[in-house]
């Protein structure tokens, strides 16, 4: 396989186990829960590193801010023999109950951007891996951490799509001068509707390649605000709840590897 055209990596240059987040700044705090962890590659925004967990190269890598950075990551890194992704993130809380610092472990995403509609209809489904969302689960679980399950509303306009709370309990568009076309007005409302727990701009994008290329593909984000934005009574230490986020994730890679190494050649397993 030749070298990769945006990112310059190449054959030997990442393990088949991938840990994902969109900012750069967090790659190496992700990478230092592995063994002996070490930077690959910075370019554009993507900053690469690598460590050892559960016995197998492990690749950290961060996709930028939605679908289109992200969709270039996965494919040159599933190029060179990646095949499971995971992706630690941040997202806005719609469903009730969410808080912030609370944890949501996605098993599908609306597919309400535009990188997705790209490589498949609008119909085809973007579902996160089975064994994914189990080994996610599991290590939540185990760390006592309070999440949800459920679907993503994934979209491409952060501030289009977005909407804060103003006076009167007015729900307004995050957008410059309250910019809205009629058609947005009450996407949010709909997507909470149809059960969404929480808005962010990479799952759809990771989970439809991951059903079209046969990668195995998980998400887990912190809330990291509500949406409609507004204050709350509740704060956080942002960075506790996304340690938190980190080591779930970490221990979920862990657990797959570890099922991996259980069900050997099977082409259909269940962990026990």
């Amino acid at each position: 396989m030749p070298k990769q055209m945006i990112t310059g990596l190449d054959k030997g240059d990442v393990g088949r186990y991938v840990l994902l987040c969109g900012e750069p700044e967090r790659v190496p705090k992700i990478a230092g829960m592995l063994k002996e962890p070490r930077e690959k590659k910075l370019v554009r925004e993507y900053l690469i590193y690598e460590g050892k967990l559960g016995g197998e190269r492990v690749t950290v890598a961060s996709t930028g801010i939605g679908g289109p950075s992200t969709a270039i990551l996965i494919e040159e890194l599933a190029n060179l023999g990646a095949h499971t992704f995971i992706r630690i993130g941040t997202s806005g809380g719609i469903a009730d109950g969410l808080g912030k610092g609370d944890l949501v472990i996605s098993t599908g995403a609306i597919r309400a951007d535009g990188t997705s509609r790209s490589y498949a209809w609008q119909s085809f489904p973007a579902t996160a891996h089975h064994q994914a969302i189990l080994a996610l689960m599991k290590a939540a679980v185990a760390r006592k951490a309070k999440f949800e399950l459920g679907v993503t509303f994934s979209v491409d306009g952060f501030y289009s799509e977005n909407k804060v709370l103003g006076k009167n309990d007015e729900i307004i568009s995050m957008s410059h001068d309250g910019y809205q076309l009629k058609d947005r007005m009450s996407r949010l409302a709909d997507a909470k509707a149809m059960g969404a727990k929480n808005i962010e701009m990479e799952n759809a994008t990771i989970f439809t390649l991951g059903n079209l290329f046969g990668l195995r593909t998980g998400a887990i984000c912190v809330v990291s605000d509500v949406v409609p934005w507004h204050p709350t009574d509740k704060t956080i230490d942002f960075e506790e709840n996304m340690s938190k986020c980190i080591r779930i994730g970490v221990d979920a890679m862990a657990i797959l590897i570890r099922w991996d190494k259980s069900k050997g050649s099977a082409k259909h397993w269940v962990p026990r």
